[in-house]
This record gives structure tokens, sequence and C-alpha cells, in this order.
């Protein structure tokens, strides 16, 4: 007896920025750079900050997913799973997806928090597909936010210039065409928790006077090392996905990646033969939100997206985490 496997698509996409901006004249107030260095080296103009103290990722998500919801017309009661990617949850428990769950009112659903930094959102795509897949959900939402202000150290201006805040949201279901999620390759490499991390405010280093004064609690990144795995990493896995299911460059219709920096973008779209035509891009007005990236970008260019689209969707972040996913674009967009 054969078995029709489920297949799990996007059926729907949106996101949410907060309204204050911060240029790249408004950083050199703050550290010594200029708008030349932060935009020849990251291709960034702006970024978005919650300025809101008593805000944070949750509050994101859930205007995301409203508007996800409005848009689906789909009710908050019909959603059976919240996966929330992010490395800025409101409190380490609860977990910011139960926050969510109650202020969006999708009262039937469960879910959990994801963390796999700036490749969050593909680790937590993956998962929200399986459920689809194995049939015991029909409705997943995945949503990648991130409050990085929260934890940027706006002295440090390899740092500061690079990180905003947003939240992009998209809702999952089983689809009976060949549409969707078709293929994906995810990795790990747990030797770059030295060159990209939080050092305080987990188990190992719990919060105190030192840790504070010592600014442990902001990201530390070492660049060159982290742009020299990113170049590497992203755009071999991919072209590695591309050979895997047979794709030309002249198949693929979009790439979507993270946005890090467009040098990294760059490099991605020559491995994989694309030209600037073919690459999401929305890093100037954004800076780099983490986790969000990606599906802030299919909101930003969903109208340009149709039916049967070849997309890739490529990441690398903190772990090291790195992956991408194939796509063939369920809908049209009206």
């Amino acid at each position: 007896m054969s078995i029709n496997k489920l297949n799990c698509a996007i059926t729907s996409v949106a996101g949410w920025v907060p309204e204050n901006k911060l240029t790249n004249k408004d950083l050199t107030k703050l550290v010594d750079t200029s708008d030349e260095w932060i935009t020849t080296r990251t291709g960034i103009k702006e970024r978005r900050i919650l300025r809101d103290r008593d805000k944070a990722t949750a509050y994101m998500s859930s205007k995301a997913i409203r508007r996800l919801l409005l848009k689906s017309k789909t009710k908050p009661e019909e959603i059976d799973l919240i996966i929330c990617a992010t490395v800025t949850p409101d409190m380490l428990f609860p977990s910011t997806a139960s926050i969510i769950i109650e202020e969006v009112g999708a009262q039937n659903a469960f879910g959990f928090d994801l963390s796999a930094a700036c490749s969050g959102f593909l680790f937590a795509l993956k998962t929200g597909a399986s459920y689809i897949e194995s049939g015991s959900c029909k409705k997943v939402i995945v949503v990648g936010s991130d409050k990085m202000s929260s934890i940027v150290d706006y002295s440090d201006r390899k740092t500061c210039v690079i990180f905003g805040d947003g939240a992009g949201a998209v809702l999952l279901e089983p689809i009976k065409e060949k549409f969707g999620i078709i293929d994906s390759i995810l990795k790990v490499d747990g030797s770059g928790k030295e060159y990209l991390k939080q050092i305080a405010g987990g188990s190992l280093k719990p919060a105190s006077k030192e840790t504070v004064s010592s600014k442990e609690h902001y990201i530390y990144q070492d660049g060159k090392t982290v742009f020299k795995f990113a170049v590497s990493k992203m755009a071999d896995v991919a072209a590695q996905i591309m050979e895997k299911n047979k794709l030309k460059a002249s198949d693929v219709s979009w790439l979507v990646p993270h946005q890090a920096n467009l040098r990294i973008i760059d490099a991605t779209a020559r491995r994989m033969g694309l030209s600037s035509e073919k690459i999401m891009i929305n890093i100037q007005k954004y800076g780099n939100t983490t986790a969000a990236t990606i599906p802030l970008c299919l909101w930003d260019w969903e109208k340009k997206l149709k039916k049967g689209d070849n997309i890739i969707l490529a990441a690398f972040g903190g772990g090291f985490t790195w992956g991408s996913i194939y796509i063939k674009w369920a809908y049209n967009s009206k």
C-alpha cells in the first residue's frame, strides 16, 4: 500500500519592524565611524530599533503574527504550533513562544523557542515542516524575531553598526501539489563558539556585578574569523543544495540570503552563478536582524514571487550554524 507524502508549503508571510530608525549618521555621534566606512564594509545604511524598554521579542513577533493571521484569513485558534527562532528571548523562561501564544490568542497551539542564531529561521522552518509532513499539525507558524539592540554595545563600532531589530513570520500548511519545502542542508560546528557569542548570562557564567561591568552580556564577535567562515560555509551550502537537486543557475528564481553583510551575500551569489537581479536584499534598511532577516526579505519581496519559483534560502550564524533550504514557491502573490 502506497502512502502519499504530505508536502509542506509557506502559504503566507508577514513582517514587522519598529518605526524608529538608527542611521549611519546617527552612529557617527556614538562611535568613531562614518557612513562610507559602514556602507562599504556591510552595505547597511540604517537599522530599526525598538526603543520601548517594556517591549521585546515577543511583542515584535506578535505584531508580525497578527498581520500574518489577518492576511491569510486564519483564526488564532486554528494554529497548532508556533516556533519562535530567536537569540534574544524575552527571558530564559518561560519561552518567548508561550508569551506569543498568549498574546495572539492561539489558545489551541503549543510552542517553543529555537536558538540557532542567524540560521535560526532555517532550523525552525525545517522543524515546523516536519510537523506538517508527519500529519501531526495542519497550521504551523514559524517566526524569526530578535531585539538585537538589547545585547549590542553602542560603544563598540565593530558590532553596533551591524544589528537591528525586527520580526518576520510564515504560515506553513500541507499542500497536495509538489510545491513547498523540497530539501534542506543544515550544519553546526561548535568550534565557532569562541568567535561569536554572548559570554555571560547562561548557566556557565551567570549574571554578576563583574560580568555586567566587563560588558560580557553584549555580543562578542571576532569579525575577521566570522567573515572568513561565513563566506565559505554559506556559499558552499547554497551551491551544494543546487547540486543535490540538479539545479542550474538558470533554474533558480531567487536567492534569499541572510542579511549579515553585503560582501558575504555577493560571494554566495557568485558561487551559485547568480546575477544580482536574482538576489533578495534589504540589508540597507534593516541591517542584520539575526533570525528575522530571511522572513523579512520574503515579506519585502513577496509581490515578485510566482507559483513554481525555485528559491534558495541560505544563512550563517553563531555556533557556528549554517544551512540552506530549497523551496518551490506555492502561490502567486496578490
